[in-house]
């Protein structure tokens, strides 16, 4: 078996892991990157973030095309839906930034194996290539970025085409007429307005009796009355017993309630960590019952001190950007660089239309914690821009601790909301009041002075709103 050796050997290629090799590779070592698939990237490349926005942007464009244009006085005629055509460009942009990574990497210097790798020894990972080659790979650090895969649920019989999960969701060949969510988190609202704005009857199942579970409560409940107006439909409270194909159909039977039969149903129940199958066992790293893997947040390090981890094997937020942001730092402190994460202030989008984002803690988690704060609403409709637009449902939420002004929380559903977030990200990893912000001049006609209004309103003195 061919030995091959690296300072730096990063297991996973998605975001967090392509982005530690890169790191690396530019702190002067010698580093390399095993990803299982033909292309690197991960879940949020591949089949999920980016072919799932590319949907959710070509949908609403067909959408806005066949109802939306004629308050602008554009006229259009029949509009018709090329389902393959919008597939075609999914898949190319997920072609063109995937191709992206092979460049990042030969620019850099980063060693790229495509291949299913696994924990040999606290040094080693034995790599069985796509070619069929199997390869030895010795390094001083193994850093762990195994990410995630979708959740299965009891009775819930996926067959990966009419039953499946998100994958298969982005992928079908024909608009299903009847089309069943299992699950109100984002992955089930983004992939069910899409089906949604394609001409699908779409019904979300959500066992608890809201949606968004762990968003803020006011922007959940908004969001479901903005949805339920453009036509999904949501039964909460619903717990599912069993998902089947029956005779061609899908037939979904919930507890207590009758049987549903639809054409398609995804199967969007959360995830679960990829710590399976990759040696941990062989080196006596053990997980959590949830499997996860423990590690040092302050460097990263797992129980075996030359092996370390980051995203969503570790659990936390299981976002792209988290799973960055600790790649870089786990990377840095192994190159000596005091480098640290906050996370109070990680951002999370939901990419409806509108947008949901937000960061920092929510109303019920103050009030459970027992923090006093003074909240500050600044609504899209009286804001000048978002009438231009057409885009006016929405509002920014703006959440401050009581006696030193310190903004601890901020919230918007909107237009763009999910760029509006990155002004309070920034406020906040910097300690800003809500007074800084409402001091900071923001440009006119923007949306941001939606934030800047919402501010103002902390402390009462709201200009352009009532």
């Amino acid at each position: 078996m061919k030995t091959i050796e690296h300072d730096v050997v990063v297991l996973g290629g998605g975001p967090g892991g392509y982005v530690a090799a890169i790191r690396a590779a530019q702190l002067g070592m010698n580093a390399a990157c095993i990803d299982e698939n033909n292309k690197f990237g991960g879940t949020c490349l591949r089949i999920g973030c980016i072919p799932s926005k590319a949907l959710l942007e070509s949908s609403h464009i067909y959408h806005d095309t066949k109802a939306g244009l004629g308050n602008h006085g554009v006229v259009v005629g029949q509009v018709q839906l090329d389902l393959a055509a919008m597939m075609k460009r999914k898949d190319q942009v997920v072609q063109t930034l995937t191709g992206g990574i092979d460049l990042l990497f030969k620019k850099n210097k980063v060693t790229g194996y495509n291949g299913l790798g696994q924990l040999h020894d606290p040094n080693t990972v034995v790599v069985r290539l796509l070619t069929g080659e199997t390869v030895m790979i010795k390094a001083k650090h193994i850093i762990l970025a195994t990410g995630s895969r979708p959740a299965s649920m009891r009775g819930v019989e996926e067959d990966g085409n009419l039953i499946g999960n998100s994958t298969a969701a982005l992928s079908y060949p024909a608009v299903p007429e009847n089309f069943v969510v299992i699950g109100g988190g984002y992955i089930g609202l983004e992939l069910g307005s899409v089906w949604n704005r394609l001409g699908s009857k779409v019904i979300v199942l959500e066992a608890m009796d809201r949606i968004l579970p762990g968003m803020d409560n006011e922007l959940s409940q908004m969001a479901q009355r903005i949805f339920t107006r453009q036509g999904i439909e949501f039964r909460l409270n619903s717990w599912v017993e069993s998902a089947k194909v029956e005779n061609g159909k899908c037939v979904v039977r919930c507890k207590g309630a009758e049987p549903i039969v639809c054409d398609r149903v995804l199967l969007a129940a959360g995830r679960v960590p990829n710590s399976h199958n990759i040696g941990l066992e062989t080196v006596g790293i053990e997980t959590d019952k949830r499997g996860f893997v423990p590690v040092d947040l302050s460097t990263y390090r797992t129980a075996v001190p030359s092996i370390y981890a980051v995203g969503d094997l570790i659990g936390g937020a299981m976002l792209a950007h988290k799973a960055m942001e600790e790649a870089v730092v786990c990377v840095e402190r192994i190159a000596g660089i005091h480098a640290h994460f906050n996370y109070d202030c990680i951002p999370a989008i939901v990419y409806t239309h509108p947008e949901i984002a937000t960061v920092g803690k929510t109303e019920e988690q103050l009030k459970q914690a027992g923090v006093e704060y003074r909240k500050g609403v600044g609504p899209y409709g009286a804001n000048g821009r978002a009438r231009t637009l057409g885009d006016i449902e929405g509002r920014v939420k703006i959440l401050a601790d009581a006696k030193t002004d310190r903004v601890l929380g901020v919230h918007i559903i909107g237009a763009r909301a999910g760029d509006l977030i990155a002004e309070a990200s920034i406020a906040m990893e910097y300690g800003a009041s809500s007074e800084d912000i409402a001091r900071s001049c923001h440009a006119h006609p923007t949306l941001a002075e939606v934030v800047h209004e919402a501010a103002l309103a902390v402390d009462g003195r709201a200009i352009h709103s009532a």
